[in-house]
């Protein structure tokens, strides 16, 4: 109830009057059973507008720290983040990451749909980097279909570090459900994996036009932060 409340009384109609966010593929979300939406994630407002304006709630998998918050601002982040149906989720690996999957196995269980970054974390350049293969083993063992959605102009809105949005349009485009029934059984096979991961990746990337590079964000961001990055000293990238 409090996530409807939120979506079309108090806070949706507000930031579709400020932010005028628009969609094209919308149809392309299946209309009932359980799927996966694949993201590309240049913001953290992604998590607001993507479930904005598709017309099934969705939950997303959220990093733990959205929900630790402390004092007024951290209560209320709290209380939005649950009453939008996102999950905490620890993403520090290992035991935590087998726990994100089951996760994510259970709203899938339930068919419901799952909102997932395949790249991991916020991209912080806007380039679309490689996908985690955690994305892949869920599709395969729920037997769901992914679909890809590209993001549009969240970061330039709301860029990383920045705590309050500017006024701007975003939008985003979402694609053709992709079937990976063909793999079924295969879900343990690394190779197998990867090969999924990389086709999500790929149909992102030609939906958006985004630039892409095979390395994970996280490597990205400590390039990004290394002293030869901050005096221009890197060889720039092909």
């Amino acid at each position: 109830m409090f996530y409807w409340i939120l979506k079309y009384v108090v806070v949706g109609p507000l930031l579709k009057a400020i932010f005028r966010p628009w969609i094209v593929g919308r149809s392309n979300v299946p209309r009932e059973g359980a799927a996966i939406l694949a993201s590309n994630h240049l913001s953290f407002s992604d998590s607001i507008f993507l479930p904005l304006m598709i017309d099934r709630p969705m939950t997303f998998l959220a990093k733990s720290d959205y929900f630790t918050g402390r004092g007024l601002k951290g209560w209320a982040q709290r209380v939005f983040f649950r009453g939008t149906g996102q999950i905490p989720i620890d993403r520090s690996g290992g035991a935590a990451s087998e726990a994100s999957l089951n996760t994510g196995l259970q709203v899938l269980g339930r068919g419901d749909l799952l909102g997932i970054y395949p790249e991991g974390t916020r991209s912080p350049d806007g380039t679309l980097y490689r996908g985690r293969t955690g994305i892949a083993r869920m599709a395969l063992e729920a037997g769901v279909p992914v679909v890809p959605v590209v993001m549009v102009d969240t970061d330039t809105i709301m860029p990383i570090g920045h705590q309050v949005p500017r006024i701007g349009r975003v939008g985003m485009v979402i694609g053709e459900p992709l079937n990976f029934s063909r793999f079924h059984g295969m879900e343990s096979d690394r190779y197998v994996l990867r090969s999924v991961t990389d086709e999500i990746m790929v149909a992102l990337q030609r939906l958006g036009e985004q630039r892409y590079e095979d390395i994970y964000a996280t490597a990205a961001k400590e390039r990004l932060a290394s002293p030869a990055a901050s005096t221009g000293d890197l060889a720039p990238v092909d």
